[in-house]
């Protein structure tokens, strides 16, 4: 999860390029930070991915293979 801090300078820089623009150093660190949100943003939504299983009406498990075999891939991995 990215820090407060971060998460709140992320905001600052898209308030300001929307009024009165960003500098280029100022750019290039919206850029990088927005980068490291969304990394960590899909790390954490895989994540819960990993945790899903799927169960029919019938209570028998469905859970997509593709899902299953990415379960298996990153088992014991920390992200």
């Amino acid at each position: 999860m990215l820090s407060k801090e971060k998460i709140a300078r992320i905001n600052e820089l898209a308030s300001r390029a929307k009024t009165t623009g960003l500098t280029n150093k100022e750019a290039e660190e919206q850029k990088q930070l927005r980068a490291e949100y969304v990394k960590t943003f899909r790390a954490s939504f895989k994540q819960q991915l990993h945790s899903v299983k799927i169960v029919d009406e019938k209570g028998q498990e469905v859970t997509p293979k593709k899902l299953k075999d990415s379960k298996k891939a990153n088992k014991g991995i920390q992200h």
